[in-house]
């Protein structure tokens, strides 16, 4: 039976984490008509538009038109993904923070935890039996692959092995026993993340990970609209190139892009979250209907 109760008590302290910091709750479409291209996403159709992949897009323009620290709870959707950890529909956190940085982000994520723990009478564990006492650990994309996979990350990327390797030889050793942030990620895999002053062959991107678990994706976000067109124009490239007919150029997020401060952004895997929290291996113990059930 799915712990519904548990699931309620992790999304209230999530909201009271926020709204405590004086952030601004805000809800956005569901049904968009060009959601960013993203080669390993398969947006669904929801007749001539797409359900959301994330409110991303939507949330950035808000950033642009002067709300400076909002968070969403929302549903998105993704096709042909479902597992012990993934199913199509799932709950997604997002939250924005203008003039901060990943860096800031690896802190609220640390705060955002605790609080949640503690609300679940969890004192410095979840329940994954993961530490939350401070420090977590922070790994750069690079030193993970000479440690756990015994290849320079320029050549996993140069021979296509990159995703490959940090699926079976680098993500189970992340988060155990304590959070790891994997940060600064190959320019190439920037999406939507700024490259990282000093040191333009990263970008200032990170993800959370709890047990072996990716839990979050976090970036300080790129504000240039020329660049960003070029990495979305490579993309659709990428999509065209796999066989698959590329959404419609995001034109409307574009034009804002301009007027975005300097920004910081993340996305939390919610259901995924609540797994952690309650000790639960599969996804489905804690949705009120996993979708075979329907």
């Amino acid at each position: 039976m799915s712990d519904l109760w548990g699931r309620a008590r992790v999304v209230r302290a999530v909201r009271r984490f926020f709204e405590q910091r004086d952030f601004l709750e805000v809800e956005t479409p569901l049904m968009i008509p060009a959601p960013a291209p993203e080669p390993h996403l398969l947006p669904q159709p929801a007749g001539r538009w797409f359900l959301q992949t994330s409110p991303e897009l939507c949330m950035k323009r808000l950033l642009a038109r002067g709300h400076a620290k909002i968070f969403q709870i929302c549903k998105c959707f993704r096709r042909q993904e479902r597992g012990r950890r993934h199913v199509p529909e799932f709950t997604m956190l997002e939250w924005y923070r203008a003039g901060a940085d990943y860096l800031a982000l690896m802190d609220d994520c640390e705060q955002l935890l605790t609080a949640v723990a503690a609300e679940l009478a969890l004192p410095g564990e979840n329940g994954h039996q993961v530490s939350l006492v401070l420090p977590w650990e922070r790994l750069t994309v690079a030193e993970a692959f000479c440690r756990y996979a015994a290849m320079e990350v320029d050549e996993a990327l140069r021979r296509d092995l990159f995703d490959q390797l940090l699926v079976e030889k680098i993500e189970p050793h992340l988060g155990v026993g304590r959070p790891t942030f994997l940060y600064d990620y190959p320019l190439e895999l920037a999406a939507l993340a700024r490259p990282k002053p000093g040191q333009p062959e990263v970008a200032e991107r990170f993800e959370l990970y709890l047990g072996g678990v990716e839990l979050a994706n976090g970036f300080s976000e790129l504000i240039d609209p020329v660049e960003q067109r070029r990495r979305f124009e490579a993309d659709r490239r990428l999509i065209r190139a796999a066989g698959r007919r590329p959404p419609p150029m995001p034109e409307p997020f574009l034009a804002e892009l301009d007027a975005m401060p300097q920004a910081a952004g993340i996305a939390l895997g919610l259901d995924r979250l609540v797994m952690i929290m309650l000790g639960k291996e599969n996804i489905d113990q804690v949705l009120a209907f996993p979708p075979e059930t329907l």
